[in-house]
């Protein structure tokens, strides 16, 4: 039986040090680190094991209190509801300094869930800061343990003290379910992302603001969908590098890549306003080349002035533009309204399949024939170029193999009126399919 993992919440004033401990007990550099305070915004979800136990465990941005920064007060509103979720909860200090406003605000917060919690003076890299432990044991938190995140000192006396608040006597694992679909959101900045992750959630899951470059991590979330499991990755958004001269938006861009690159899907989105622009192609150039299914989105659609053909000129400006495309689910929606919204995962799960999608040898070379018999390949210098045999070769993307005698003869043309018919016949709407000419 599939047993629920505890959820560990990560709180604490900014630059203690959270990001640095989740991404280690994470093994991984999921959260962005920075010395500049402030880095983390949204909830950020992971999943670490330790000597065989599943635990998930979730960063949160630095609590500050009082502070009416649309940033700030939407950090608080996030930990609010980590907190909320959370069967333990770190809190994180600064071992080397004094307690603050903003440490007994949280402590205070802490006491009034009424959970377990487990107070962790970071920064304590060798025994010599240990000395200044005692005055935390004023925020009235029974359990106290120094250690160092960056170097990993005492973590795993930690992570013991974990399992045994959680009562966890056994091992605890997820069910791995084989209709787990993954879904990237990508696009330019301030197009939407975080409202379309938050409209497909029906939550607040991401901080949403009219500020360009709000989301800074990659947020997975996760729901279930008509009995299918589904995570949604919300990401930066993603310029050209030459642009970025920031590092903080160069590892969020870093990190968009590394979420497409994980996805089954990708949602690409395009500001309607601002319509089809080069750095949209760049992005969905991207996508296309890493092999991932891909459903183009025209976002904020309530904003535009419409007639009866307007929709149709769009459609036109980006086939126009990337003649690709037309191989591609696209849909207009407002994430804001909710405007077609609930479609989305209707058509990112179509391409999830058709991603997946095996087809018979006999049926694609019975394809083959009748499609030659319509439009034969041309001769090239002389030789007559015999397309003998197709089959399939990779599946998430598809790739087919074809077998001839000339294989550097086939032209782009014919290349390209082989794929269509492809797509025609056994519907790969939204997956980019290759086709591989390999000598017989």
């Amino acid at each position: 039986m599939n047993k629920k993992l505890p959820l560990i919440a990560i709180i604490g004033r900014p630059n203690v040090g959270k990001s640095t401990f989740f991404n280690r007990m994470l093994k991984a550099r999921k959260a962005i680190v920075d010395a500049q305070e402030g880095i983390t915004r949204d909830r950020i979800y992971g999943k670490m094991d330790w000597e065989g136990h599943e635990i998930n465990i979730v960063d949160t941005g630095g609590f500050i209190p009082n502070d009416v920064d649309i940033f700030t007060a939407a950090i608080r509103s996030q930990i609010k509801q980590a907190v909320e979720e959370a069967d333990l909860i770190l809190f994180i200090v600064d071992g080397r300094e004094n307690t603050t406003s903003s440490d007994r605000e949280l402590a205070q917060i802490t006491h009034d869930t009424g959970k377990k919690c487990i107070l962790v003076v970071n920064k304590c890299d060798h025994a010599g800061f240990e000395e200044n432990i005692y005055q935390w044991y004023e925020l009235g938190i029974e359990t106290v343990i120094p250690i160092s995140a960056l170097t990993g000192r005492s973590t795993g006396d930690l992570l013991e003290i974990v399992i045994e608040k959680l009562d966890i006597t056994y091992p605890v694992s997820a069910q791995d379910d084989e209709d787990n679909m993954r879904i990237t959101i990508v696009g330019m900045p301030n197009v939407g992302k975080s409202s379309l992750t938050n409209a497909l959630l029906q939550k607040e899951q991401t901080i949403v603001t009219p500020i360009a470059g709000t989301t800074r991590d990659s947020i997975d979330s996760h729901l279930v969908w008509y009995g299918k499991n589904i995570t949604i990755v919300d990401t930066a958004g993603m310029r050209k590098f030459a642009k970025v001269t920031d590092s903080i938006e160069y590892y969020s861009s870093v990190r968009a890549r590394q979420a497409t690159a994980s996805a089954h899907v990708v949602l690409v989105l395009i500001d309607a306003e601002k319509r089809f622009c080069r750095q949209d192609k760049t992005i969905i150039d991207y996508v296309i080349k890493m092999g991932k299914g891909l459903v183009l989105i025209v976002n904020k659609w309530d904003l535009i002035e419409k007639d009866s053909s307007t929709m149709s000129e769009y459609k036109r400006e980006i086939a126009g533009g990337f003649k690709t495309l037309s191989h591609y689910p696209l849909m207009f929606i407002s994430a804001l309204t909710r405007q077609r919204v609930s479609r989305v995962l209707d058509v990112a799960w179509n391409v999830y399949e058709a991603r997946r999608k095996r087809i018979n040898t006999k049926e694609l070379n019975e394809w083959l024939a009748k499609t030659i018999a319509v439009h034969p390949v041309s001769a090239i210098q002389g030789k007559l170029i015999k397309l003998k045999f197709i089959t399939q070769v990779h599946a998430e993307p598809p790739v087919f193999a074809i077998f001839c005698n000339y294989p550097k003869f086939i032209s782009t043309s014919y290349r390209r009126y082989l794929e269509n018919e492809l797509y025609k016949q056994f519907n790969f709407s939204g997956v980019p399919v290759k086709l591989s000419f390999r000598n017989s």
